[in-house]
């Protein structure tokens, strides 16, 4: 299955990143752009904060200075769509649907009625509330795309991922857009230390091949080989042994619950449908029914995972934008690192140079044929010079989980509807659909929801 051809011919490429002011994802990519010496060429940084976009302008322009042999890279920011996109080879997009004031609403409304969200960026009401801002957002991407580079592949990084993927596809069908995540990494890493705990074989979690399937964040492993070993049976018995205290790769009083679990909700799944969850405890806990893991502090502390305050990521960005300024000023300078994302690696592939397989976000052609039709999905792809050609599931997920994935496919379907028809009348009975409570109690809460994020949402909901 071929969707999509890259030109090859050409000595170098042009990257557009859409949200390139980034003080994360966009440091993330010039990282691995610079370590990687078979590509050149330019990366044109649009967002709608143009200094943001400039100082990361100055920053990846410094890479040859700081690092000797560092790749040949041009950075420059983009006052407009056009000329951040025309002639654009890959579209990268990652951006913050509003700001962390409405995040903030988003993560701790629901608190009130008993609602928890340790992520509150994809699913339950946090991720209906949070898409209704960013649907409409990859409606125009979408629509600029096709304006000034359809040919371009777009990777998306922002989420609510499926969400954000599906809006795309539905305004422009033939556009070439998956998204990339990071969280089956983390398990690819769960994988390889119990390989090396009951085998005493090191491997790096990139040498763990596995199966996948299910959606964002809700992505399941059905088969996971190192070599001619079935990990299976050592998960097993990981899960048994850790079950109750949950495990950990280092001292207890390092970890960081705000990115560090114990795993307990991997484990006690795993017990419940015999396949594998892939992603943090904190990501998982949101698609299940709220009493297994989220009823209250004490369940929560319990499972030995945690929640990502808002306020939390308003301290971390307020690092970030000191480490900026450093950048700039040349205080301090950009040392390269093991990032452990894909992205240039699938730019490397679909460029002709190698062949990668990994998982991604992508309308539904076959590749699950338990889902519905085009229905963005997480499976694996092989990215090579022909193309993207994801791969079919062939080991069916327990009817068990595909119930609880379905529901979310139907409510993120019911919530991509309203954003692109500015329905708040659908957009409630998303909501409504994705949480517990009575339907007084799901009323009040939404429409203070609502008025919380109403600086960030298309005037167009109004009329």
């Amino acid at each position: 299955m071929v969707i999509m051809n890259i030109r090859a011919d050409k000595a170098a490429i042009k990257i557009a990143y859409i949200g390139g002011g980034s003080r994360a994802w966009a440091w993330v990519l010039m990282n691995d752009l610079a370590k990687e010496k078979s590509l050149s060429g330019t990366v044109c940084l649009y967002d709608i904060d143009f200094k943001a976009a400039e100082n990361n302008a100055v920053i990846g322009n410094r890479m040859r200075e700081y690092i000797p042999g560092a790749a040949n890279w041009t950075y420059m920011a983009a006052q407009d769509y056009e000329t951040a996109l025309s002639g654009a080879d890959f579209v990268i997009i990652s951006i913050l649907p509003g700001t962390f004031d409405e995040m903030e609403s988003d993560v701790h409304a629901p608190e009130e009625y008993g609602i928890y969200m340790p992520v509150g960026d994809t699913a339950g009401v946090s991720g209906v509330i949070r898409a209704l801002r960013a649907v409409p957002m990859f409606r125009e991407f979408a629509e600029k795309i096709r304006e000034y580079c359809p040919d371009a592949v777009v990777i998306n990084y922002t989420n609510p991922m499926t969400m954000c993927v599906r809006a795309m596809y539905s305004v422009f069908p033939e556009i070439r857009a998956f998204g990339c995540c990071h969280e089956v990494f983390g398990t690819q890493k769960l994988l390889a230390d119990a390989l090396k705990k009951y085998t005493g074989i090191g491997a790096h979690f990139s040498q763990i091949n596995t199966e996948v399937a299910g959606i964002n964040h809700f992505t399941w492993i059905t088969r996971a080989y190192y070599k001619n070993i079935d990990l299976f049976p050592l998960f097993a018995r990981l899960a048994d042994e850790y079950g109750d205290t949950g495990f950990f790769t280092k001292d207890f009083a390092e970890v960081d619950y705000v990115n560090d679990c114990g795993h307990k909700i991997k484990f006690d799944l795993f017990k419940r449908f015999g396949v594998i969850a892939a992603a943090g405890d904190r990501h998982l806990a949101e698609f299940c029914p709220c009493k297994w893991y989220l009823k209250d502090d004490a369940q929560i502390e319990s499972f030995k995972f945690g929640r990502t305050s808002v306020q939390w990521r308003k301290d971390n960005l307020q690092e970030r934008l000191a480490r900026a300024e450093r950048l700039i000023t040349g205080a301090e300078k950009f040392e390269l690192c093991d990032t452990e994302e894909a992205g240039t690696t699938i730019i490397k592939a679909l460029t002709g140079l190698s062949e990668f397989k990994t998982n991604v976000n992508y309308p539904n052609m076959g590749q699950m044929p338990q889902a519905p039709a085009n229905a963005v999905v997480e499976t694996n792809a092989v990215f090579s010079g022909s193309g993207i050609a994801p791969v079919i599931s062939v080991v069916p997920l327990p009817q068990g989980v595909m119930t609880l994935i379905g529901k979310v496919i139907h409510i993120q379907e019911m919530t991509v509807r309203a954003a692109l028809n500015y329905d708040l009348k659908l957009a409630f009975e998303a909501f409504t659909a994705a949480n517990d409570l009575d339907i007084a109690d799901s009323r009040k809460l939404f429409d203070k929801m609502i008025k919380d994020t109403m600086k960030y949402l298309s005037k167009e909901y109004l009329l």
